[in-house]
């Protein structure tokens, strides 16, 4: 064999490996289908084609830390945390609740309007079942706008401190309150009354919902759930337990202290966070992420 075969056959290897490699993260996070198509046309996309939600929500590997932070921070409510226990399949199918989440972010950051709208409606219409009591005895309807805020607020803080931390690039300056802008009109579409526009409100909406927050038996369940996953193989199991351990420290500390979890710094800082970055580069040679949109 020549040369020139050898290094063709070569890189036909290592593309049948990527792709391989592609399709297992993708299976053990839940994602069974293609992603859908990106919309490039500034008229008919629902998010900016060159905004900073198609940076942060394409970066996977930053997206599965901040997902699973924004799990654990959201189960922190009571309210939202007893309409997903009551009416959440998520212990018998955890991955699918985790497609049907990964496939809304999808069509929402890089869809048309009009298949943005429809997934949209989809969750209210399933939002419209998703009423009951919590285990303090108070009513909740998973279409309260206030309740919406809250998990809004701790989905895209995560999302945000995710990337600012594991992800591919440095956020340039102004970007991050472009990011909560442009999430905003999701929050709206969804039902949320006045969603933060700047990192700064953003943080006060959330410093504003302490009162509210505890955690109840149903969140430990789920907490205890999600924290031991449902991936399996050694370096699937090794790889979870690190997401998890870095999803922790990037909520706040009073936020941990609420959950029940610990965060050494010095582990964190010199062991933990090291290793998941070379984790997340990992995830990136095997599912790469959506490259920046480029005006011409």
């Amino acid at each position: 064999m020549t040369h020139g075969a050898r290094r063709v056959a070569g890189s036909a290897f290592a593309d049948r490996l990527k792709t391989r490699a592609n399709l297992s993260i993708r299976a053990a996070v839940g994602i069974s289908d293609e992603p859908p198509p990106i919309c490039s046309d500034p008229a008919l996309a629902y998010t900016p084609v060159d905004g900073v939600s198609r940076l942060i929500h394409g970066d996977l590997a930053s997206m599965l830390i901040g997902g699973l932070a924004s799990l654990f921070f959201q189960m922190l409510h009571p309210l939202a945390m007893a309409g997903v226990a009551q009416h959440s399949r998520y212990q018998r199918d955890p991955l699918g609740r985790m497609f049907q989440t990964a496939h809304f972010i999808g069509a929402t950051t890089y869809g048309t309007k009009e298949s943005a709208y429809a997934a949209i409606e989809r969750v209210r219409a399933v939002h419209e079942a998703v009423r009951g009591t919590a285990d303090d005895g108070r009513a909740y309807d998973a279409n309260d706008p206030h309740l919406l805020a809250w998990v809004h607020c701790a989905e895209i803080s995560m999302f945000l401190a995710g990337y600012e931390r594991f992800g591919r690039e440095t956020l340039r300056v102004g970007e991050a309150d472009a990011y909560v802008q442009e999430t905003a009109q999701l929050a709206r579409d969804l039902g949320v009354a006045s969603p933060p526009t700047t990192v700064a409100e953003l943080r006060a909406c959330l410093n504003d919902f302490r009162p509210e927050l505890r955690l109840s038996p149903e969140g430990a369940l789920a907490r205890d759930f999600i924290a031991r996953g449902v991936v399996k193989g050694f370096a699937h199991r090794l790889a979870y337990w690190l997401i998890v351990r870095s999803s922790y420290a990037l909520m706040e500390p009073w936020a941990r202290e609420l959950l029940g979890v610990s965060v050494p710094p010095r582990l964190e800082r010199w062991i933990w966070r090291p290793l998941a970055r070379l984790t997340c580069r990992a995830l990136r040679v095997a599912v790469p992420p959506v490259p920046r949109f480029r005006s011409n």
